[in-house]
């Protein structure tokens, strides 16, 4: 029997839990809107929803990597600033400087620089990183403790972290550590 490789495999995974990930939510928001839970209840029910829409953010990384991995991924280029980009609801992460308008896929990046800032606040363990936008060069700070390891790849620990530097590279940009922080090219 031929190996599909690992890509593919990952691939139908993550499709395949998509179905029983969506009774999970179905059912949580169904409970939630019947108001007739108890209070302990509906914050269990809110829980297991929120756990829900966490699992399929990390089904999506996890599928963006198999088709990046296995040549099928297919970026939906649009013009776009790239200090907008670097912006993050995120009140953890800030942004100075000035942007410039680039062609890339916009909600791609948008969500791998914010699993950059994410990962480096979280392994950094700093109440605050801050992207520094100069044109088509973001450079983000601080790194402190294991945040360096992490946003590069060396430590895989953070799968956005791991996943946004594959879109970035993909996308024709760079990645790579410098003294105390983080430059990105778009």
């Amino acid at each position: 029997m031929p190996n599909p490789g690992f890509a593919p495999l990952v691939s139908l995974a993550c499709h395949d839990l998509r179905t029983p990930l969506a009774t999970v939510t179905g059912f949580a928001k169904t409970l939630r809107r019947g108001g007739t839970l108890a209070e302990r209840e509906e914050r269990f029910a809110g829980l297991i929803e929120a756990a829900a829409d966490q699992m399929a953010a990390l089904l999506d990384l996890l599928g963006l990597a198999a088709r990046i991995e296995s040549g099928r991924y297919e970026p939906v280029l649009a013009e776009a600033d790239t200090r907008e980009l670097a912006l993050s609801p995120d009140e953890r992460v800030h942004v100075v400087g000035d942007g410039e308008a680039v062609q890339t896929d916009a909600d791609a990046v948008r969500r791998a620089l914010g699993a950059l800032a994410r990962a480096a606040a979280v392994y950094g363990a700093v109440p605050a990183v801050t992207w520094t936008v100069a044109g088509r060069s973001l450079a983000l700070a601080p790194l402190e403790r294991e945040a360096p390891a992490v946003v590069t790849g060396e430590a895989p620990r953070d799968l956005g972290a791991l996943v946004a530097r594959m879109v970035i590279e993909r996308l024709g940009g760079g990645v790579e550590l410098a003294p105390g922080e983080l430059r990105v090219r778009l």
